[in-house]
C-alpha cells in the first residue's frame, strides 16, 4: 500500500508491506531522493516501571550519500550529535501520546537508507515513526506529523532545503496533531514573539494536511490496538493514605529551598509507609508499598496544581509571574580567556569562554557534507548538580540537546569570522539544578562571551514557561521550577534580546496546545527575559576592551595560492619550523588566507615577517635588496626573495658598456635591482640601481681586458644584442646544472669557479706582465 501528496517542492510518499514485514509496524517514506525506513517493535511483556521504555534510534547511513565511514574498521561509528538531536526530537514529539499505564518496551527504528544531498530527513523521520505506530497493534493516541518552517526575504518556506536552510532568517521544526500543535524547536535572527506565533500556525495547517495522508493510510493497513493491563489501585488503600498525607504535603507549597522540601516530603513518605505496612504488611500484599508511594506522588501534584490554579501560590512561594533572585559574577577563573557564574535560584552555570584559531573549528558530517563550525556551546551535567550519585560517561542526549539550544540562542548574536578572527567554544559547568539551566547556560555564556572580549550584538536571555491546564483553568509559570515542570503540562523555553526571539524549545505532556495559549506564553516569556537582560547588564553590559593576556592575538593575511607549497614546505617542514622559531600556531587555507596565532603580539609580528618574505610576490617597477647567487655571460642572477631569483642583463649594468658581469658585481655582494618585466613563466627580469650601496652610475665598470680588446666591441655588442634573445633558454639549461650541484655547494650557495669553468672558451686570454700591448 502506497500513499502520495505534494509537501513544499517535492511529493512525499509513504509505502507498507513491501519490507520489514516482521516488524509490528514498517514503513518507507520518500521525500525526493532522500529514503528513510522506519519500524516499530513492543515488547510482548509489559514491565511493572514507574517509567515509560521508549527507545528512538535515528541512524544515518554512510551509503546514503555514496560515502564510506572514514572510521577504523570502515562502519557507522556511534550517532553522531546531528542524529542524536534527532532521536531526540522524535521521541519529545510521540512520547505524550502513548497510554499513560502501557509500560511495554517500545523501540523505534528511523534508518536513512539514501539522501539526495537536498532535503533533511528529520521530517521523513517523524512522518514515519507515526505512520508506523498508526498502522501497528501499539496502542497510540496519533498520528502526528511535523514540518520544517524557514523563512527568505519575508517569505515561509515548508520544508527548505540544506541550501535554504543556510540562507533563512528563522529554522523552526513543528510537530502536532490534528487539532493542536505538539511540539516546536528551532532558531531565528531575532524573530518577534508574535511572526514566531504565526509561524507556527502555518506549519499546523501543513500538518492536518499529512495527517489525512496518514489516516488514509491506516484505514487500510492497520492492525488491532493489543490489549494492556490498566493499573487499579484500591480505593481503600487511596482513602488511607490520603487521610494521613495530604494535609501534611499541602504544607510543603511555599518552601522556597529545594532541598528541605524534598527532606520534608521523604519524611512524610517514611512516617505513611509505616503506618500502611503495620495494618497491611507485604506478605499481604506484595504492591503495598509500590502503590502507596504512587498515592503520595499523585497526592503532590494535585495539591501544587490546585495551589497554583486557586490562590496562584506555587511550590517555592511565587506568585506565577515571578522569576527567582537573579546573581552574576565574571571573571572568576583567572587563567581562561572568559568566564561567568550566573545563578537564578537554585539553578547555577558557570560557563568558560575559550578563543581558538580556525584550525579549532568543530568539523560536524552530516548528509549534506561536512560544516565547520567557528562558534560551539557544550553542556556538561554532572550528578552533584541534583544531589545524586551516578556514573559518570560521555554526553547523552539531554546534554546535547540542551547544549545546541544554548548554542542557537547565541548563534545570531556572534561576530561574523571576518571580523572575529577567533574560534569560540563555551562550556557551560551546571553546578546546580533546579529547571531551566539551559536557559541558565545563554545568560551565562552571554556574560562570559562578553567577559572574553567577544563584540556580541546584543545581550541574549533565556526563561523557561510551565503550563498548569486543568479542564478550562490554565496558568502560565514564568521560570518555572523542577518540580513543576515534572508535575506540570509543559516545558516551553524562550531565548531572545531585547529585539526578539533567537531560540525555542517547547515540549508537552499533554494532547496538545493551542496558537492563543502558546501566543500568551511567548509574550509573559518576552516580559521576563527583558528583565533578566537588564540585571545581566548590570554585571557586564559591553565586552572587555581587551582580550585575556592568555588568549591568542591572532592576525590574517593573504597569500598567494601558488605561494602555499613553499610556505608549506615539504612535509610541513617550513611551516612548522616558524611556529617552533616563533612560538605561534600557523593555519593554512586553502584560498591563502594564513592565520598566524600566538599570546604574544611580537611573537605573531615575527612570524608574519617570515611568511611574508617566504611568500612574497615580485612586483613590477619595485626595487629589491638581494645577493649576486651566480653569473654568466650574459649577465648575473641576484636572488630578490627568499627562493626567487631574477636576471641583470649585462644591458642594464649601466649606461656604459660592459663586456662581463664580474666587472661589475661578484657572487655574494649585495646589490640594488629593481624589476623590469615578469614574464608568464613566472620568469623575472631586473635592472641594476646599486652595489654595495654605490648607485651604478658611479661605479668604475671598465676592465684593463676591455681595454686589451677593444677591437672586438663590435663584435661583443653584436653577442649582446642577441644574447637577451637567448639568455632564457640557457637560464633555463642553467638551473638544471644547479640543481646537480647542490651537493658540492657547503658555504655558498653557488660556487663561482664552477660557474665560470663552464664558460673558459669564451673568455678572453690574460696577457702577461711586461709583454707588449
Amino acid at each position: 500500500m502506497k500513499v502520495e501528496m505534494q509537501l513544499g517542492s517535492e511529493k512525499l510518499s509513504i509505502e507498507t508491506g513491501k519490507v520489514a514485514k516482521q516488524a509490528d509496524g514498517a514503513v518507507w517514506v520518500q521525500y525526493g531522493g532522500t529514503v528513510v525506513l522506519v519500524t516499530v517493535v513492543a515488547d510482548d511483556s509489559e514491565h511493572d516501571l514507574d517509567f515509560f521504555p521508549l527507545t528512538v534510534d535515528y541512524r544515518e547511513r554512510g551509503y546514503a550519500t555514496g560515502r564510506i565511514p572514514t572510521v577504523y574498521g570502515r562502519r557507522e561509528p556511534r550517532p553522531g550529535t546531528s542524529e542524536q538531536l534527532i532521536a531526540r526530537l522524535i521521541d519529545h514529539c510521540i512520547r505524550p501520546l502513548f497510554p499513560k499505564d502501557f509500560k511495554a518496551e517500545v523501540q523505534i527504528l528511523c534508518n536513512v537508507f539514501s539522501s539526495d544531498g537536498i532535503h533533511p530527513a528529520d521530517v521523513p523521520a517523524l512522518i514515519g515513526t507515526s505512520a508506523a505506530l498508526s498502522i501497528s497493534d501499539i496502542p497510540f493516541n496519533g498520528p502526528v506529523a511535523a514540518v520544517t518552517v524557514g523563512k527568505i526575504e519575508n517569505e515561509l518556506i515548508i520544508n527548505p532545503s540544506y541550501e535554504e536552510l543556510h540562507a533563512s532568517e528563522m529554522e523552526l521544526f513543528v510537530s502536532g496533531k490534528a487539532d493542536a500543535v505538539m511540539s516546536v524547536e528551532g532558531s531565528g535572527h531575532e524573530i518577534p514573539e508574535d511572526e514566531v506565533i504565526d509561524t507556527i500556525v502555518t506549519a499546523h495547517a501543513q500538518i492536518k494536511e499529512i495527517i489525512k495522508l496518514q489516516e488514509g493510510l491506516a484505514a487500510v493497513c492497520s492492525n488491532a490496538k493489543r490489549d494492556y493491563a490498566a493499573k487499579d489501585i484500591e480505593s481503600d488503600l487511596s482513602s488511607r493514605v490520603r487521610n494521613l498525607a495530604t494535609s501534611r504535603i499541602r504544607e510543603s507549597i511555599g518552601m522556597a529551598d529545594k532541598k528541605l522540601r524534598e527532606d520534608y516530603l521523604e519524611q512524610v513518605q517514611e512516617e505513611v509507609l509505616s503506618e500502611i505496612l503495620e495494618d497491611t504488611p507485604e506478605e499481604t500484599d506484595p504492591n503495598a508499598a509500590k502503590d502507596t508511594i504512587s498515592i503520595l506522588s499523585e497526592i503532590e501534584k494535585e495539591e501544587m496544581r490546585e495551589a497554583i490554579l486557586t490562590q496562584g501560590k506555587r511550590v517555592d512561594g511565587r506568585g506565577v509571574t515571578d522569576i527567582r533572585p537573579i546573581s552574576g559574577e565574571v571573571a572568576l577563573l583567572p587563567h581562561t580567556h572568559g568566564s561567568a557564574l550566573f545563578t537564578r535560584g537554585q539553578t547555577q552555570a558557570l560557563c568558560v569562554t575559550t578563543l581558538g584559531t580556525s584550525g579549532d573549528e568543530d568539523v560536524q558530517r552530516g548528509l549534506d557534507g561536512e560544516a565547520r563550525h567557528s562558534f560551539f556551546l557544550h553542556y556538561n551535567f554532572p550528578p552533584f548538580s541534583t544531589g545524586e550519585v551516578k556514573r559518570m560517561m560521555g554526553p547523552g542526549r539531554r546534554e546535547i540537546g540542551h547544549g545546541a539550544l544554548a548554542q542557537k540562542a547565541l548563534e545570531p548574536v556572534i561576530p561574523e569570522k571576518e571580523d572575529f578572527h577567533y574560534t569560540i567554544r563555551v562550556v557551560s559547568e551546571i553546578l546546580e539544578s533546579n529547571a531551566s539551566s539551559s536557559m541558565a547556560s545563554v545568560c551565562g555564556a552571554t556574560l562570559a562571551l562578553l567577559d572574553a572580549g567577544v563584540p556580541l550584538k546584543r545581550a541574549v536571555a533565556g526563561i523557561g514557561v510551565g503550563l498548569i491546564k486543568e479542564g478550562e483553568q490554565e496558568a502560565i509559570l514564568t521560570d518555572m521550577l523542577g518540580t513543576e515542570d515534572f508535575l506540570g503540562d509543559m516545558d516551553f523555553k524562550v531565548a531572545g534580546t531585547s529585539e526578539g526571539v533567537t531560540a525555542i524549545q517547547m515540549d508537552i505532556k499533554i494532547d496538545g496546545v493551542s496558537p492563543e495559549l502558546m501566543r500568551r506564553a511567548i509574550h509573559q516569556a518576552k516580559e521576563a527575559r527583558l528583565a533578566v537582560i537588564d540585571q545581566m547588564n548590570a554585571v557586564i553590559a559591553e565586552p572587555r576592551a581587551e582580550l585575556s593576556p592568555y588568549a591568542p592575538r591572532i592576525h590574517s593575511l593573504q597569500i598567494a595560492q601558488q605561494k602555499i607549497k613553499d610556505l608549506i614546505g615539504p612535509r610541513g617542514k617550513t611551516v612548522q619550523g616558524i611556529q617552533e622559531e616563533t612560538n605561534t600556531t600557523i593555519n593554512i587555507e586553502d584560498d591563502g588566507t594564513v592565520e598566524i596565532a600566538a599570546t604574544s603580539a611580537e611573537d605573531v609580528k615575527r612570524a608574519e615577517e617570515k611568511v611574508l618574505a617566504i611568500t612574497a610576490m615580485p612586483e613590477i617597477g619595485k626595487e629589491y635588496t638581494g645577493k649576486v647567487v651566480r653569473t654568466a655571460p650574459f649577465g648575473a642572477f641576484v636572488e630578490i626573495l627568499p627562493g626567487k631569483d631574477g636576471l641583470v642583463h649585462i644591458s642594464q649594468m649601466g649606461d656604459g658598456y660592459v663586456r662581463r658581469a664580474e666587472d661589475v658585481m661578484q657572487v655574494g655582494d649585495e646589490v640594488t635591482v629593481r624589476i623590469l618585466t615578469i614574464d608568464e613563466q613566472d620568469r623575472v627580469d631586473l635592472t641594476l640601481v646599486a652595489v654595495g650601496g654605490v648607485p651604478v652610475e658611479e661605479l668604475n665598470i671598465e676592465s684593463n681586458d676591455e681595454r686589451e680588446f677593444s677591437t672586438d666591441r663590435e663584435g661583443s655588442r653584436d653577442y649582446r644584442d642577441t644574447g637577451r634573445s637567448g639568455y632564457r633558454d640557457n637560464r633555463g639549461d642553467s638551473r638544471d646544472r644547479r640543481g646537480n650541484d647542490t651537493r658540492e655547494r657547503r658555504n655558498n650557495r653557488y660556487d663561482q669557479r664552477d660557474n665560470t669553468r663552464d664558460f673558459r672558451n669564451r673568455r678572453s686570454p690574460r696577457i702577461p706582465k711586461g709583454r707588449p700591448r
